[in-house]
């Protein structure tokens, strides 16, 4: 059985997504160990091509280091089709990118989801009717899945758009503020804003 994959998407892949990928990574460590690895895998891109091949915003490495995460190895990508389809929970910074997977993928509405979006509607989840998760790869898979389907029905399904381009479910407040070029204290805050959603989900994914 293949990890449980999610994909955390910005404009640049620089600085909130890199957050997000890492500080999943961590929240699922801190539930279950080093066996997170075996179970979820997180990965990121960006919408556009500016920085591929670039290392983490020196400010985003700085809070995530500061905050327990690991920012070795990564390096900047723009997101593709493929990396979509391989990719069980897209999770993306605004409602902008949201957009843009959907666009290149469409089939792939169900799974792609504003961050925020993602985290206050799984809030709406019975946690307890999702299959149970004994340890095993396979229900590690099952339950995860669950969970996106869960919180996709809790949105109404599928890619639902309303007038000015945003997904009917998600709103403003969903969104991550890009705090590129900004103050440490904006980075802590986006940070912030991606745990509430990350930490409550590696609790759910783990059971």
């Amino acid at each position: 059985m293949a990890p449980f994959t999610v994909l955390h998407v910005c404009v640049g892949n620089i600085c909130r997504s890199p957050m997000a990928e890492r500080l999943f990574v961590l929240a699922v460590r801190k539930q279950i160990g080093d066996r997170a690895l075996e179970f979820y895998r997180s990965h990121g891109a960006g919408t556009g091509s500016w920085h591929v091949g670039e290392p983490m915003n020196a400010p985003a490495e700085r809070e995530l280091l500061a905050r327990g995460g690991d920012p070795s190895g990564f390096r900047a990508r723009r997101m593709t089709k493929a990396m979509i389809d391989e990719s069980d929970l897209v999770l993306c910074a605004t409602a902008e990118q949201v957009h843009h997977a959907v666009e290149l993928r469409p089939d792939a509405a169900g799974k792609v989801f504003v961050l925020g979006e993602f985290g206050r509607l799984m809030r709406k989840v019975h946690l307890d009717r999702l299959p149970p998760n004994d340890g095993s790869a396979d229900a590690a898979y099952d339950r995860a899945y669950a969970l996106v389907v869960a919180v996709d029905a809790a949105r109404g399904g599928g890619a639902v758009w309303g007038g000015d381009g945003r997904r009917a479910a998600s709103r403003p407040s969903d969104d991550l503020d890009d705090p590129w070029g900004l103050a440490p204290a904006e980075f802590a805050r986006v940070a912030d804003e991606i745990e509430e959603t990350v930490v409550p989900l590696a609790a759910a994914l783990t059971g």
